[in-house]
């Protein structure tokens, strides 16, 4: 009796995700999963693609993003994503995550960045976790629990300060309790006011719930800038002490006087690497976007604007010219634009090539969705990579680009079958074009979906067609580390 598969795609250049050499032939899905990978000869499927010109790819795994909210609203939300080729995306990064906590006000910047006090509505993981399964999203979602969201909830708001014992203890048991309930891990951001009184005994105590459950440690370390190579030795410290693996999210070494510094710090984490487990992601764009804080401003940093509650009109615009026309200096120019998110051109071309170039880094985007005119990464991030720098600067190969997208990012998160094509793995594909796929999402214009990307599958269902946008589909699913 012929086979029958649901899709058969024939044809195509196969990268599996591995890193291996790439190879031409066909992948049979049935439901979910795909079942053959090879010559599938004479078998049949209910929709066959010819392929042959076009590459085929796991599902892109986004490992830096904050589409917490994003993932709850619909497939026209994770537009920016499955335009790229992303199926599955790490959420709660940061130390900034909708769950488990709720706000009676406007949580302090940077947490507004997902939402203000109506979007804090889950005072579980459970919640959250239940409210996937209800209106299920369009990608895979894979979560960390914020320190800072845990913080602030813990201490009513009043961080700044180091926690009691008695709070500290409160928040591990809210992070053990939603890694019960189906999170992944920790992520902090003790770079932000927050949680920047935080001491590193603090992070201790709290990461100790990851140690029974196997968790991960992620984390947007307390400096990137002078203090980077202290910040790696008290993130691998906070790592040994619980027992976690860890992720140091974006890394980066930001103002001038740190340019070229990425030898440095690349050589530590390899060091740290024999003794411990510690990766990193990077996105490929030599300028950051967070919340505005202008106590963090410098004259040789050029900011953009990205987003102003008072000023909506400003967003695009240089923090510089809009300080000269309303006569003040930048400082007083930034309070004025509160709340508000922007753009720092505060890195250096040379490390960021040299970061993505490590066999250890992984791509996340950390795109901001909320931003009115967002850092083009959000739209931008995986294109970019495999068309700018892997096809025109051969900075790498595709199969190592795609890697770093896939089976890499898979194995270190613990996300089981993904990140893969072979037989078993979930059908996460994307069919795209190696020759034309890049970026178009740019500073000025930077809500513009790539080109190259022909069909996005997520758990076997179409979800994004090239040329067509978003199908419809939410056939998303909550993802837990090291669960099929």
């Amino acid at each position: 009796m012929t086979k029958r598969y649901d899709l058969a795609i024939r044809n195509a250049r196969i990268l599996d995700g591995s890193g291996a050499e790439s190879f031409t032939g066909d992948i049979g899905v049935s439901g979910d999963r795909i079942v053959d990978v090879g010559d599938l000869g004479a078998a049949s499927a209910d929709r066959e693609i010819d392929a042959k010109g076009l590459a085929v790819a796991p599902g892109f795994i986004d490992a830096h993003t904050h589409d917490d909210g994003a993932v709850l609203h619909g497939p026209d939300c994770m537009h920016c994503k499955l335009s790229q080729g992303v199926t599955s995306v790490v959420i709660g990064n940061c130390g900034i995550s909708l769950a488990p906590a709720t706000m009676k006000k406007r949580p302090p910047p940077p947490l507004d960045l997902v939402g203000t006090e109506s979007a804090w509505a889950f005072p579980t993981f459970g919640d959250y976790a239940e409210q996937l399964r209800k209106t299920p999203p369009a990608t895979n979602a894979y979560a960390l629990v914020g320190h800072m969201s845990l913080r602030v909830v813990a201490m009513d708001h009043d961080v700044q300060r180091a926690a009691t014992d008695k709070e500290a203890a409160q928040m591990q048991q809210r992070l053990t309790e939603s890694l019960d309930q189906g999170a992944s891990g920790l992520s902090s951001g003790l770079w932000y006011p927050p949680s920047r009184h935080a001491p590193t005994s603090e992070v201790i105590a709290v990461a100790e719930g990851l140690r029974s459950r196997g968790g991960l440690y992620v984390t947007h370390m307390r400096d990137e800038a002078d203090g980077v190579v202290d910040s790696i030795h008290e993130t691998l410290k906070i790592g040994r002490d619980s027992g976690s693996a860890v992720v140091i999210s974006h890394h980066k070494c930001t103002n001038p006087e740190n340019f070229g510094r990425s030898t440095e710090t690349l050589a530590l984490i390899d060091k740290a690497a024999k003794e411990q487990t510690v990766d990193f992601d990077v996105y490929p764009y030599a300028a950051s976007s967070t919340a505005l804080l202008p106590d963090r401003l410098r004259d040789d940093m050029a900011v953009q604007i990205a987003s102003s509650e008072p000023y909506p009109q400003m967003r695009g615009r240089m923090l510089a010219d809009i300080a000269k026309e309303w006569g003040v200096d930048q400082v007083t120019a930034a309070h004025r634009l509160l709340p508000a998110a922007a753009i720092y051109f505060m890195m250096n071309e040379d490390d960021v090539q040299r970061i993505i170039a490590h066999p250890r880094s992984m791509i996340g985007s950390d795109g901001i969705p909320s931003n009115d005119m967002p850092h083009p990464r959000l739209w931008g991030t995986f294109p970019r990579v495999l068309g700018h720098y892997s096809r025109d600067l051969k900075l790498l190969s595709l199969e190592q680009a795609v890697h770093k997208m896939t089976g890499l990012t898979a194995r270190v998160f613990g996300m089981v079958d993904r990140g893969a094509i072979r037989a078993g793995a979930y059908a996460d594909l994307v069919l795209f074009d190696p020759a034309t796929v890049i970026d178009t999402a740019t500073f000025a214009a930077p809500i513009q979906p790539a080109t190259g990307i022909t069909e996005v599958w997520v758990n076997g269902v179409s979800s994004y067609v090239g040329g067509k946008g978003v199908t419809g589909a939410a056939n998303g699913r909550l993802i837990t580390r090291n669960q099929a």
